[in-house]
């Protein structure tokens, strides 16, 4: 558990271990956690649940079980975990949290892979539960250890999705199911009612693949609230998706009636975050005006009392300009049902926002609490205080306690994984941020990352990191797949700009993207460019690099056409865009179909005019291209259509490929070769020295060599 490195290193970055948000017992004196470690050494991963006490800091194990997952809280000493069993089954095990491993029992065994489990009290010792697992079209459940094997490898399909994601469509879906657990008469130990399907009586699927999972449905003393896809629309050309209610039926036990649709009127793209209140009287949720656009603004919607549905929208307004104009990911109710804790991205941070009812007409203005960091977590305590799980650009995980006035007090650090970064190797001060005109806005925004040895005297490469989305941004949280302070530590100042489309910032900046993806931002990354050229003295500008990833692989493509490209000593594309018009054979095509305006044979679309492959006769900048098999979003034939114009036009030019990655590089010892290629190719380029000649990273490197 104990994490020390002086010197931050790809190995450092993915041996470290990785804490999930925390899960404080009433008053936060304990907290339950998921950790998980990779050793190089074992080629393995080591997975445990620990319980962190916050008064001295000491973390102690629970079960390393593997597999074990959703520890959960059902007393003061008492908590749940979810098992895996044999044959793709999964037990829902109780124990005592000081002796979990002694005392544990099963108080159901689920017959399929179970995740995402919620439980809400609904009585002395009376729980309703909620979880997620797989179904048949049928509706009953769905275990893949135990089903037959097919004869024939075929697929055949009649509508969309074929593929999402980085998985070929079968007709299972996710389902939630539901039950009480409760305490026999007389009895010490908690049993599981006979569960049930909430979507049985449909085709519907809640959770939505591939993101969706807890923030798709909530439970209370009241009912189930879950979010579908609208089963009157293809799912790969629009994002409307339906909120739906079930309500209790009686107060024995926890038995729901049939759902129903509660239509929001002016409200058609996707909805998420069901949220009800402590007493399940209120519900709270996110949607969308807009369908087919994933990243339309968020607004904040509260459901006065889920018997009537009365409706309220917060901080709510046609216009961009409303009085809140940030997009929530998140939402939490105080003990009271009288203030609603919002995460939301804003000016490169998701931060933490409180809103208080006025009553039943208006809600007020959201204060923020302004620390450094991201947001990732939020839970509220029976007092009102909340606690809240983060990371920074130089912290992987921290957890945090303050008042229920999150603007009027000051956040105490529980505890911080990497002790604010200086466990391995890293500090705050080498972060800082600029902000520069662009194109057509004033102040947009870029972080900063130096090296730990920095010397103000001294003038280090540039390596420009360009974000993907393109609707998205450069926080201040931490990544073990994009993570500035690797690139630094080898050397370089880091620079991550946010132009135009990026998320945080406006509703009307991110949305200034459409129909012009080769056109502002571009514009705004060679205005930051040439601000860095001018003011930042120690950036050396001639010994500068350009990486991206999906729109910002996209982006360093077109940047190799243009005449930013020859700025650049080297580029990296993962899993970027050659040409737009093979969108055509991406999943969701309501994502093309948006930014281009219109389906690819409307005479007012645009699906070529920002094409990189129109611009081939340019390229001239070395260009490393990296491209995996499983990333259904952007076929794998875009990197080789870019790899094969490098090659015929005779440019210095590798090409990475991973047969079982996806859009991301998730595997440890996949993304550790990942690094060891894209620093040995930028380091080379810039006079930097190689990485990765001994240990784990060299062994891959020689392992993945190809040449004959």
């Amino acid at each position: 558990m104990t994490i020390r490195a002086t010197k931050f290193t790809p190995e450092v970055l993915l041996s470290a271990s990785r804490r999930s948000p925390g899960v404080p017992n009433y008053d936060a004196s304990q907290i339950l956690y998921k950790v998980q470690t990779y050793s190089f050494e074992d080629h393995k991963w080591k997975r445990e649940i620990r319980l962190l006490h916050a008064s001295t800091n000491e973390s102690v194990l629970v079960t390393d079980t593997d597999g074990a997952s959703e520890p959960n809280w059902i007393g003061e000493k008492t908590i749940l975990v979810l098992v895996p069993g044999e044959k793709g089954v999964t037990d829902i095990t109780i124990g005592q949290v000081d002796d979990f491993e002694a005392t544990k029992y099963v108080a159901c065994t689920v017959d399929a892979a179970a995740s995402t489990l919620k439980l809400r009290s609904i009585g002395s010792d009376s729980f309703a539960v909620a979880f997620v697992a797989s179904a048949k079209p049928d509706g009953s459940l769905f275990n893949e250890a135990k089903a037959p094997k097919p004869h024939t490898t075929g697929r055949l399909y009649k509508s969309l999705f074929v593929r999402h994601w980085d998985t070929w469509s079968t007709p299972n879906r996710n389902a939630v199911w539901y039950g009480t657990l409760e305490k026999p008469p007389g009895g010490d130990k908690y049993q599981l009612s006979e569960i049930s399907n909430i979507l049985k009586w449909s085709s519907l699927e809640s959770p939505i693949t591939p993101f969706g999972g807890a923030d798709n449905f909530d439970i209370s003393v009241k009912g189930i609230a879950f979010v579908t896809k609208d089963h009157k629309s293809n799912a790969a050309t629009h994002t409307k998706q339906n909120l739906w209610l079930a309500l209790r039926t009686g107060d024995s036990g926890f038995v729901v009636g049939q759902p129903k649709q509660v239509d929001i009127k002016s409200f058609q793209g996707a909805t998420s975050n069901p949220t009800f209140s402590p007493d399940g009287r209120q519900l709270a949720f996110t949607s969308m005006r807009k369908d087919g656009y994933e990243s339309d603004k968020n607004e904040l919607i509260v459901i006065q009392d889920v018997e009537n549905l009365d409706v309220q929208i917060v901080h709510g307004s046609l216009k961009p300009e409303a009085i809140w104009d940030r997009s929530p990911q998140s939402i939490a109710w105080s003990p009271d049902g009288m203030y609603l804790y919002l995460t939301a991205e804003d000016r490169g941070r998701v931060r933490l926002f409180s809103t208080r009812s006025w009553g039943h007409t208006a809600w007020g203005p959201p204060r923020k609490l302004a620390i450094d960091g991201s947001v990732s977590d939020v839970q509220v305590l029976p007092d009102g205080r909340v606690f809240f799980s983060s990371s920074s650009l130089v912290d992987n995980s921290a957890y945090y306690l303050i008042g229920g006035s999150i603007t009027n007090d000051a956040p105490k650090l529980i505890s911080s994984n990497t002790k604010s970064g200086s466990a391995i190797g890293l500090s705050r001060n080498q972060v800082s941020q600029i902000w520069f005109d662009g194109a057509q806005t004033k102040n947009l925004h870029a972080w900063v990352v130096k090296p730990s040895d920095f010397d103000p005297k001294k003038k280090y490469p540039l390596a420009y990191l360009i974000h993907g989305g393109p609707q998205g941004a450069w926080d201040d949280s931490w990544s073990t797949r994009w993570n500035p302070a690797v690139f630094a530590e080898q050397g370089y100042v880091v620079v991550t700009p946010n132009p135009t489309g990026s998320t945080g910032y406006g509703q009307a900046l991110t949305d200034a993207i459409q129909d012009q993806w080769g056109g502002l931002p571009y514009q705004d990354l060679v205005k930051g460019f040439e601000y860095i050229e001018e003011n930042l003295e120690y950036v050396d500008t001639e010994r500068a690099v350009a990486l991206g990833a999906s729109y910002g692989g996209y982006m360093a493509n077109w940047i190799q056409g243009q005449p930013l490209g020859r700025k650049f000593k080297a580029l990296v594309t993962h899993d970027g865009v050659f040409s737009l018009t093979n969108q055509l054979s991406t999943d969701e095509l309501y994502f093309p179909e948006h930014e281009f305006e219109g389906k690819f044979w409307d005479k007012d679309s645009d699906w070529e005019t920002w094409s990189p492959s129109k611009y081939t006769g340019n390229w001239a900048t070395p260009h490393l291209i990296i491209h995996s098999e499983l990333d259904y979003r952007l076929a794998m034939s875009e990197g080789l259509a870019a790899f094969n114009v490098l090659q015929e036009r005779g440019v210095e030019s590798q090409f990475l490929t991973f047969p079982d990655e996806n859009h991301w590089i998730l595997k440890p010892e996949n993304s550790l070769l990942w690094h060891a290629v894209v620093l040995n190719w930028i380091n080379e380029h810039v006079g930097l020295p190689r990485y990765g000649t001994e240990g784990s990273a060299a062994e891959l490197l020689r392992e993945a060599n190809m040449e004959r």
